[in-house]
């Protein structure tokens, strides 16, 4: 079955020393060329993607500067979808003015922010950008990706505003569903289907995911009878590993309806 990915990345980041350590470059299959990326895609049999700016050093100017690359992978060819790199954080202002002014480009169908490189969804100081993020996106019927591990914990609690203050009217994809432990307990608990049975638009990816909460999605979702199409596979790579990512979810789920929503249905809706 030919897959699609909801979410992977485009660029390459310069070394970092990160954690006080040694410069070092860990993302060894980041790609720097739309060429590449489509070989990629090619080798895995996957038939679509939604294309994301690298980020993951702490100069947000870089991932933002991946962003036209993104909008040209989706000019160039059909099977990639782009998303933009946005930033709640103030000093950001002029370069998420610069990036939302590419939103209503024709095959951009997200944005992508994340507290990684700083910021929280509660403070008041991020509150003027991410009206305007969310505003943007409600206009242009654009995702919104959140990454749900900054600093490597899971911060569901947090990112958990959003979707109190934006997804009645905007789509909210909660990048690597929680982001550890507590976030997958947490979601899988209740919290991920009360907020579908209240009407908040949000979906979700394993990405990530510990290797229990597939699984015990998958259960609940049988249970609850909800939540089935609210669930895409996403790759994320060079991070992620596209072949680890797509068995753990496959052998999640039996095949059958849920495995064609996750694996391309969901994908079709949202992204087209």
């Amino acid at each position: 079955m030919a897959v699609y990915d909801a979410h992977r990345h485009l660029g390459v980041l310069p070394a970092y020393p990160f954690y006080n350590g040694p410069p070092v470059a860990p993302a060894l299959g980041s790609r720097a060329t739309i060429g590449e990326l489509l070989a990629d895609m090619d080798r895995e049999g996957t038939e679509r993607a939604l294309v994301i700016p690298n980020y993951g050093v702490p100069d947000p100017a870089i991932a933002f500067s991946f962003n036209e690359l993104c909008v040209e992978a989706a000019a160039k060819d059909d099977r990639i979808r782009a998303a933009l790199w946005v930033s709640p954080r103030p000093e950001d202002a002029a370069l998420t003015n610069t990036a939302l002014a590419l939103a209503g480009e024709s095959g951009v169908k997200a944005l992508k922010l994340s507290f990684l490189l700083g910021g929280k969804a509660g403070d008041p100081a991020c509150k003027p950008q991410l009206d305007k993020i969310f505003a943007t996106a409600r206009r242009y019927d654009l995702v919104v990706h959140v990454h749900t591990s900054p600093g490597a914990a899971s911060d569901i609690d947090e990112v958990g505003k959003l979707v109190d203050a934006y997804a009645d009217h905007v789509k909210l994809h909660l990048v690597h569903f929680g982001g550890g432990m507590s976030g997958h307990i947490k979601l899988v608990g209740g919290r991920f289907f009360d907020w579908i049975a209240a009407g908040k638009q949000v979906y979700t990816d394993l990405s990530w995911a510990i290797g229990f909460a597939p699984r015990w999605l998958v259960d609940e979702v049988s249970r609850r009878g909800i939540g089935h199409d609210r669930i895409l596979f996403a790759s994320d790579e060079p991070w992620g590993d596209y072949d680890g990512e797509r068995a753990r979810l496959t052998a999640a789920m039996s095949d059958g309806e849920l495995s064609t929503l996750v694996f391309r249905s969901t994908f079709e809706l949202l992204y087209g």
